[in-house]
């Protein structure tokens, strides 16, 4: 076998300085004699453990994966492919348009070529309709009345200061959902502390350990919304009056809020952003009695103003304080507003006059009106919130709801519609309940009543998607509720029964109104005639009556007295008269003779 060897030679001055090694004894450069007065200090411990860990450290972590949910959807396109300059409503663009693609040289042949295609896909249609359903009474709402009604919980969002504040409102993010805007205030008169905190939160509904961000106002929020056409602007009214918008690409503080003398004169209850085109455009009410209209590209002074006055005078100190909002899409001119006094007034923003910008007012509740919102689905009719009642209303009686919930054992806080089902909607409580309402299926009583938490619930929101739940509490927790499948799957003919129902309590109402004024009239017409009679007894009762009656009658007496001394007077002429006759005579007979 043969041996590799390889040289490997280097410079000696490349090695460094040479080290040159020497034996030597050992030196003592320092030596503590022991002292025993030390000792004394020291107390002997016997036996002595000491444990020793050579394992690593390990942590633990927690994932909690994101759900995602698939589903199949699928598209219906009714109208052509236009151009992006055709307005496809515009009759005249589409008409010209086609006048020109006809005139076109090759609008003939592709024509010919797509006759011969089309004609198949119709006889194929002709032959078997692929949309047909086979099997209609099997269908998957059938399952969903089986299932009971229940409701679970998903996650808890907690107030992260040491001194918790009352969720006051909630908003969800227009895009899916997937985020939750809080604002937190307390709301109690007289007890917020200077260490008090102002910042309100956005959450991420999968993560609730730790908020996507933290919005940093001047004054605590008492309302925030989500603005529907740009997902990153946020909108909020603050205990002191003012309103502001956030931009969430900017970061925590507020992008402009005006002064504070330009905005409300006590607490923003509620804002809501308008359907606009440029999405700029909310207005905003409060208990001062003024529903104030903004534009945040220019916030220095609000656009519009109405004074809730339902005399019409626009008189600011009678007016009546707002504390909840209501604005539907569908119908951009009008506006409705729950008040302290436990009316609700229908406005219309097109009036110029504040005579023709309050329309109407629906009195029922005994106390302020926390929540008013229309039904998605029949705008005319709108639910409202306060004292120990929820009501449905129809705006064509304004006397009386005409679908109320019993008087419950503690006061209600908020409601809402459920986006999905018709007939379905949602209270909370102030014993930490919230309950779930299906007219049609009873209306005597709530069909689930979910206990929360202990503490009152304040607010309210259900997602777009009718299955998410989030309430807020007095101490600062926000619950996720998930509901079963029975509250937000659109049963088969639901619109059609709710319609019906609908439509026979609002008859109902307006027959039993009708007869109630009727009955109105009649007793006012025998109040008016028993109003006259009294009136002439109480007449007669007065001491002036009989101070009248006394003089009428000492005047009698005195007419009378003078007609007999008048009379008697005459007498004694006549008397008198008739002697001087007669002396007369006597003398005319003495001179005769």
């Amino acid at each position: 076998m043969m041996e590799i060897v390889y040289v490997y030679t280097k410079m000696r001055s490349e090695f460094g300085r040479q080290c040159n090694f020497s034996d030597r004894p050992a030196e003592l450069h320092v030596d503590i004699i022991p002292d025993p007065a030390l000792a004394d200090h020291f107390i002997e411990k016997n036996p002595v453990d000491v444990t020793v860990q050579f394992s690593y450290d390990m942590s633990e972590h927690e994932v909690n994966t994101e759900h995602i949910s698939t589903e199949i959807r699928g598209v219906n396109h009714l109208e052509g492919g236009w151009p992006k300059d055709i307005n496809p409503n515009d009759l005249e663009h589409t008409m010209r348009f086609r006048k020109k693609v006809e005139k076109d040289e090759n609008y003939i042949f592709t024509l010919m070529q797509l006759g011969s295609l089309m004609e198949h896909c119709i006889k194929q249609n002709n032959a078997i309709n692929i949309y047909e359903e086979y099997f209609e009474d099997n269908e998957e709402s059938i399952g969903i009345i089986d299932e009971p009604p229940n409701a679970k919980t998903i996650n808890v969002f907690s107030d992260p200061n040491a001194i918790k504040r009352t969720v006051s409102h909630l908003s969800w993010h227009p895009d899916q959902g997937r985020k939750l805007a809080i604002s937190y205030c307390c709301l109690e008169f007289q007890k917020v502390s200077i260490d008090t905190n102002t910042e309100s939160y956005i959450w991420d509904i999968e993560n609730p350990n730790k908020h996507d961000l933290a919005l940093k106002p001047a004054s605590p929020l008492i309302c925030l919304e989500y603005n529907p056409k740009d997902s990153h602007i946020l909108a909020g009214g603050c205990y002191s009056g003012q309103i502001g918008y956030w931009d969430t690409r900017k970061g925590g503080q507020a992008v402009e809020m005006p002064a504070i003398e330009l905005g409300h004169r006590d607490p923003v209850y509620k804002i809501i952003w308008l359907q606009s085109k440029t999405g700029t455009d909310c207005f905003s009410t409060s208990t001062d009695g003024q529903v104030l209209w903004w534009d945040i590209r220019k916030m220095t002074e609000p656009v519009e103003r109405l004074i809730l006055d339902v005399t019409k005078k626009d008189n600011p100190d009678i007016a009546y304080g707002g504390v909840s909002l209501e604005f539907e899409t569908t119908m951009p001119t009008k506006f409705m507003v729950g008040t302290e006094q436990g009316a609700v007034i229908l406005g219309n923003r097109k009036g110029k006059s504040p005579a023709e910008k309050i329309v109407a007012s629906f009195t029922g509740h005994h106390g302020p009106v926390y929540a008013v919102q229309r039904n998605p689905f029949y705008t005319k009719n709108f639910l409202t919130i306060g004292d120990w009642t929820a009501r449905i209303w129809s705006e064509d009686i304004r006397e009386s709801s005409i679908i109320w919930t019993k008087y419950h054992m503690c006061n209600l806080t908020d409601g809402c519609w459920s986006p999905i089902r018709p007939t379905v909607f949602f209270t909370s409580k102030m014993d930490g309940t919230v309950d779930a309402w299906d007219l049609s299926f009873k209306h005597s009583e709530a069909t689930l009543s979910v206990k929360v938490c202990d503490d009152p619930l304040h607010s309210l929101r259900i997602q777009d998607n009718g299955q998410f739940l989030a309430c807020g509490s007095q101490e600062g927790t926000t619950t996720l509720l998930e509901f079963s499948s029975s509250f937000y799957a659109y049963l088969k003919q639901e619109r059609t029964v709710a319609n019906a129902m609908f439509e026979r309590e609002t008859k109902r109402e307006k027959i039993l109104e009708s007869r109630q004024r009727e009955m109105r009239a009649k007793e006012r017409a025998k109040s008016e005639q028993e109003k006259v009679v009294d009136q002439a007894e109480d007449e007669e009762d007065t001491i002036e009556y009989k101070i009248a009656n006394a003089e009428k009658m000492f005047f009698e007496t005195i007419e009378q007295e003078k007609d007999r001394f008048e009379l008697e007077k005459m007498d004694d002429s006549k008397d008198s008269w008739s002697e001087d006759e007669d002396e007369d005579e006597d003398d005319d007979e003495m001179d005769d003779f």
